[in-house]
Formats: structure tokens, C-alpha cells, sequence
């Protein structure tokens, strides 16, 4: 009988290696590496962690920014069996070290410039990782080991070990505001899938070259990173994004696949620097993170160009793209299911609806989470099954289809405004102010009424040198709207830019918190 390797991740950089060893497949800075080179490298990390006692199923931290050693390290844990746990350089130490813990990390990478998070609790890491097995990339400490001499002795031709497809591969934590947050696990089934779906979805070839600017904690990069290393394109990195950056990258290497969230796009944009002779290489523009309001979407489509891509999903593995072809027929709308997937409406008595009605999105298909680390209650609760039995994801996403089966996001159900009984859409507001020319960023959210229990509310970030005032821009979107119950009580100023988590989704329940504590 003829053995076929399952689906897993870690052989993807060894296929490459093998059938294509000298094509360029990373590039950071004036560091370039070709596919040979890249899995020797994560060969050795795969040995040296193996010699060090690790085994199949052992969680591994990783705490860097983009980098090309940051790849090996990653593809190099996952080739050893080892289940890579990226964490977010925008948390505290202490919630870091939280993370270690509740993932039960048995090994911890540290890269400059990031070491400062850590050095400061050397003390109690300890508890979390034992010395031997935390390594140092870029800095040396004292309680460290140095990452090249960690591999230095490490074996450059292991074959990655056998992996089954239901095998954990990676467990990215959600961006929680409160609490710790959940650790989504993905197996290697799972990984493989989503690559090869966001390969077809976005147009990923072996002549591609994709700009990777978003850090590599999220699971939004992991998607686009996956994709270009399924097909075998030529991925650049950067560590660190501001648009002068971005767009010499794109001229630099000719960069045909991005991927940015809104505000990213928009401060490109409005940027001094922003040429678009310096993006004509562009074919595909992915957005993800929140809806890109209208003015902005018909901004990218006449600068940018015609290649752009709306994209909406969850970590737990829910998500649809709304590709060039529809983006202006369709705006408002996240398209259509990513290919392998479903989607599906259910009311609040968790019956099917048919299209054209509004209730929560559900999805199934072979990129779902795992379930939900050490969170068995959690992960029961996040779980809708069909008639059939079949396992779908509840999103906390309110949505309807059109008559084309195009999907619609109306609100997260948690951030849905009830007043006097009447559902309100947010988003249906925030459309309206952001027209508004003074408007620079708005978030509509509900603070308590004496008479309708709450009532929406307008948060507003103005443009520099903005004239209007609070009361002219809230009578403004009052005259707009398309519905009394949709007439906000007031507008705030604020000269902060809204919370947002590391894709650009508002942190609506920071922002509710202050109005609703004395209630």
C-alpha cells in the first residue's frame, strides 16, 4: 500500500525545499532566503528542541515581531510536533505570563526588541517556564539561552515528524479585554485547509508576492501567511508598519498581495507621501478587522486600485470574502462563504431562518477551531448543530442575506442597542456620521435612558482643524438617519482615536463601560 502524507502543516516549507530549493521565499529588510535554506534552518530549531526534551503535543511560546527568524522558529516548532503559541506584544507582562501558563508552555522564544516585557518578571518566569528551556533571539540575559547557539548543533535534514490531521498545530488567544482570554486551538487539518481556501479565494500563486505588515499573533496574518506559503509565493515581512515603509516595500518588490486593516489603508491614504505610481504592482488588496465605511472603499478602488477585498471571519475559523468583481454591486455586504464553509441565520430559539431575515451568523466547514483550550464550557457554548448534527460556530454576529446570498453584518448581538424595545443597528448610524467631512472616526454606542432603558450615543474622533461642533454634527446625523429610534441623544468629542484591539476592531465595551458603572 502507498503511504500519502496527511494534511500537515510542517511539510509545506519541505515540499518547497525539495521542488523548488532555490526560489526566494522570504524576504526582510536586505535579508533574503530561499526555500532550501528556510527549512534547514527550521530543521535545526526542530532538532535542537527535540535534543532538549520536547515532545509531540508540547506547547511552545513565541513572543516576536515579523521577521524571518520568527518563521523558522514557528515552522520549526511545528515540524517537531510542537503546538506554537504566538502571543501579543500589545499585552502586559503580566497577562503574557498568564498565557504562558494557561497554555502550559513547555518552551518560551523571546525576541529583541520585545525582551523588555520579559526581563522585567525573570523572577517569577520560573513559575511559568523553567530556565533551560527559555531562548533568547537578538539579546542576551542573564536566565536565557542564545537562540544560535540553542540550533547551533541542530541537524539541517530531519524529515518533519508524522502528524495526524486532527493533531493540535497552533492556539492563537482571542484579544479579550477583560479576564484572560481564550485560546483557540487549530489543528493541522485545519491550518492546511484554511491556506488552501484563502490561496483560491485571493488569487495566491508561485509568481505572487505577498507583503506581510500585520504581526504574527493575529490569526487575520496567519490566514494571508498560509496562503502564500500553501502556493509557494514569495512573501516580504515587515516588522513595523507606517506608510512611507509600506509603500517602498510595495515599489521595492514589486508587491502584488497586501493585506491591511481599515485604519491602516486610510492613514496610506492621507499620508504626505502617498503616490500611487509607487503601488501599480498591487493585484489584490485584502481588508479585515472591521467594515471599511464607504468614502474609504471608493478611496482605495480610485488610488489604489480596482483589486481590493473585503474579508470577515472569526479565529474560530468563520469566514466569508467579498471579492473586486462585487465590492461595488454588493457595498455594505461581507460576500459569501469562503470556500469549504457554510453559513446560516438562526433566531434566538436557535431555528434555521431563511434568507432575507435577520438573527445570528453560524458557520461549519473544515478550518474550525479544535475547541476552545481548557475552556470546555466555552467551547459548549459556542456550539450550534443543524438537523443533521453537523458542529457549527455561534459568531455573536447579527446578519442577513440578501436575495444573491450575499451576507450582511447588521452588529455583534452584545452591541445591538434596544430601545424602547426597538433593535438598533450601530453600524447603521456609524454609516451616516462618517460621512460627515469633519468626521475622522465614530463609534455609536448605548448609554442608559430614563425612558427608553438605553438610547444610542455617538462617540467622535474629529479631523484636525474640524469646525463643527458637538451639537451641529449630532443634529447632522439626526436629519439622516432613517428612523426616529435611530437619532443619537448627543455627541462626544474625543481627541484620542478610538479603542481598538491589533486588527482595528473598536473595543465597543471599553468605551460603553464609564456610562453604564453608576447604573
Amino acid at each position: 500500500m502507498i503511504k500519502t502524507p496527511g494534511l500537515n502543516l510542517a511539510s509545506t516549507p519541505w515540499f518547497h525545499g525539495q521542488a523548488r530549493p532555490q526560489k526566494t521565499a522570504f524576504i526582510f529588510g536586505d535579508h533574503k532566503i530561499n526555500w532550501a535554506d528556510f527549512d534547514a534552518r527550521a530543521s535545526k530549531v526542530h532538532d535542537a528542541l527535540v535534543k532538549s526534551g520536547m515532545k509531540k503535543g508540547d506547547k511552545v511560546g513565541l513572543l516576536a515581531l515579523n521577521s524571518i527568524i520568527t518563521l523558522e522558529i514557528m515552522y520549526g516548532v511545528i515540524r517537531a510536533g510542537g503546538v506554537l503559541v504566538p502571543l501579543s506584544a500589545m499585552q502586559t507582562p503580566k497577562l503574557i505570563l498568564s498565557l504562558l501558563k494557561d497554555s502550559e508552555a513547555k518552551f518560551f522564544f523571546v525576541a529583541a526588541p520585545l525582551e523588555g516585557l520579559m526581563l522585567s518578571l525573570s523572577d517569577t518566569l520560573d513559575a511559568a517556564v523553567s530556565f533551560e528551556n527559555r531562548i533568547s533571539v537578538g539579546f542576551t540575559a542573564d536566565g536565557w539561552r542564545d537562540y544560535e547557539t540553542f540550533i547551533d548543533k541542530g541537524r539541517t535534514d530531519l524529515m518533519p515528524i508524522d502528524l495526524d490531521d486532527e493533531d493540535e498545530c497552533v492556539i492563537i488567544y482571542s484579544s479579550g479585554t477583560t479576564g484572560i482570554p481564550k485560546g483557540i486551538i487549530h489543528t493541522h487539518q485545519a491550518r492546511v485547509l484554511t491556506g488552501l481556501a484563502c490561496a483560491l479565494e485571493f488569487r495566491v500563486t508561485d509568481v505572487s508576492t505577498m507583503l506581510i505588515t500585520t504581526p504574527i499573533f493575529t490569526n487575520a496574518t496567519w490566514l494571508m501567511l498560509l496562503a502564500a506559503i500553501s502556493s509557494g509565493a514569495r512573501v516580504v515581512l515587515s516588522a513595523v508598519f507606517s506608510p512611507a515603509e509600506f509603500m517602498a516595500e510595495v515599489k521595492r518588490n514589486e508587491i502584488t498581495h497586501i493585506f491591511l486593516v481599515p485604519t491602516m489603508y486610510n492613514t496610506v491614504l492621507i499620508s504626505p507621501e502617498f503616490n500611487p505610481n509607487d503601488l501599480k504592482s498591487l493585484q489584490v488588496m485584502v481588508s479585515m478587522g472591521s467594515s471599511l465605511p464607504l468614502p474609504w472603499k471608493k478611496s482605495i478602488l480610485e488610488k489604489m486600485g480596482p483589486g481590493l477585498f473585503e474579508l470577515y471571519g472569526l479565529t474560530e475559523g468563520v469566514g466569508t470574502t467579498l471579492k473586486p468583481e462585487e465590492v461595488m454591486e454588493k457595498t455594505g455586504s461581507v460576500g459569501r462563504a469562503i470556500i469549504g464553509s457554510i453559513i446560516k441565520i438562526i433566531d434566538d430559539k436557535d431555528n434555521e431562518l431563511p434568507w432575507g431575515q435577520t438573527g445570528e451568523i453560524v458557520g461549519y466547514g473544515g478550518a474550525l477551531m479544535k475547541h476552545y483550550h481548557n475552556r470546555p464550557q466555552a467551547t459548549e457554548e459556542i456550539i450550534w448543530k443543524d438537523k443533521t448534527g453537523r458542529t457549527y460556530i455561534r459568531t455573536g454576529d447579527i446578519g442577513r442575506f440578501d436575495e444573491d446570498g450575499f451576507l450582511f453584518i447588521m452588529d455583534r448581538k452584545k452591541d445591538m442597542i434596544v430601545t424602547g424595545g426597538v433593535n438598533v443597528f450601530a453600524s447603521d448610524i456609524e454609516e451616516v456620521a462618517i460621512e460627515h467631512p469633519d468626521i475622522k472616526e465614530v463609534a455609536v454606542i448605548a448609554v442608559p435612558h430614563e425612558k427608553w432603558i438605553e438610547t444610542p450615543f455617538a462617540l467622535v474622533v474629529p479631523v484636525e482643524g474640524a469646525r463643527a461642533t458637538e451639537v451641529e454634527i449630532k443634529d447632522w446625523i439626526n436629519e439622516r438617519v432613517s428612523a426616529k429610534h435611530q437619532r443619537v441623544i448627543a455627541v462626544e468629542f474625543s481627541n484620542q482615536p478610538l479603542p481598538r484591539n491589533a486588527l482595528g476592531k473598536l473595543l465597543k465595551k471599553d468605551l460603553r463601560e464609564p456610562y453604564w458603572q453608576s447604573v
